[in-house]
């Protein structure tokens, strides 16, 4: 009986070997491929199990002919930067992420070896926005103009730096939301431009602003880029940081004025408890007998 135990061991043992082996063998597949893209830089991201293994990535454009990509062609990072392939940018385009052997052999049948393809993905309707800048000044009482910055792209024609407005032109708005200090009601404006001018605000009072890039065409999820710092002007129209971070940051230095007074303090008060003792001490030798 103790010795069919013993097979029975030897013989889930020596399966489990083999079952670990040839997993081990099986070149990796690529999983949970994803488009990243922001301003329009976009990469191809994947991952997959630690080997010695290589990937090259072609993509399609509109399910037309596969093209190559030199850059990534046998690459062992699991990455690839699209960035300058996906022209014209307002295209649909898919991506095939193939595994090869590190050292190819004739005897491979590259048909045989795994892909995987990535989702569709359209640049122009997809691509994330950041957050702008602005500044806001004032004309009068009741009027200020928000300036607003463009944000740039990895996308490079005829020597020039692209800014968002360039790739986007006419379909590119600005959602400005404001609303006066002490006050829960937001109003929101569209800007067709960089410059928006606000009137009718209340003279004397405090307005805070917030910006955001604004692609109407776009499906409603992606319609909106990241929403800016909020800028507020103050009376006489000073402006001034009432963001999370400028708060958390003024809070933080008050916390350390007041601990570094409390621990000066109790230093001090140590130092004359020491310093007495020591007055005492000696007042006490000195004395006559």
């Amino acid at each position: 009986m103790a010795a069919l135990k013993t097979l029975f061991y030897v013989g889930v043992c020596l399966s489990a070997g083999i079952i670990s082996t040839a997993d081990t063998n099986v070149p990796p597949k690529a999983e949970n491929v994803h488009w990243v893209s922001l301003d329009f830089k976009t990469i191809l991201t994947w991952t997959a199990r630690p080997s010695d293994h290589t990937y090259s990535v072609v993509y399609s454009e509109d399910d037309t002919d596969w093209r190559e990509i030199a850059e990534c062609i046998r690459v062992s990072d699991s990455e690839c930067d699209l960035t300058n392939s996906l022209e014209p940018i307002d295209r649909t385009y898919t991506a095939d992420i193939k595994t090869e052997p590190l050292h190819m052999d004739y005897d491979y049948d590259l048909e045989e070896l795994p892909h995987t393809f990535s989702p569709s993905f359209n640049p122009y309707r997809e691509s994330n926005i950041s957050a702008v800048s602005f500044s806001v000044e004032a004309v009068d009482e009741s009027r200020v103009i928000v300036n607003i910055t463009d944000p740039l792209t990895s996308i490079h024609k005829r020597g020039k730096q692209f800014s968002i407005r360039d790739v986007l032109r006419n379909d590119l708005k600005y959602k400005i939301s404001y609303y006066k200090s002490g006050s829960t009601g937001k109003k929101d404006f569209t800007s067709n431009s960089s410059e928006a001018e606000l009137s009718n605000l209340e003279s004397g009072q405090s307005y805070c602003f917030m910006v955001a890039a604004f692609i109407p065409s776009r499906p409603k999820p992606k319609q909106y880029g990241a929403w800016s710092e909020q800028r507020c002007t103050g009376r006489g129209d000073v402006l001034q940081e009432l963001s999370p971070g400028a708060w958390v940051g003024i809070v933080f230095i008050l916390l350390t004025v007041f601990i570094i007074a409390v621990t000066v303090t109790v230093l001090c008060c140590r130092c004359c408890r020491q310093r007495n003792k020591s007055f005492q001490t000696t007042q006490q030798s000195s004395a006559p007998i």
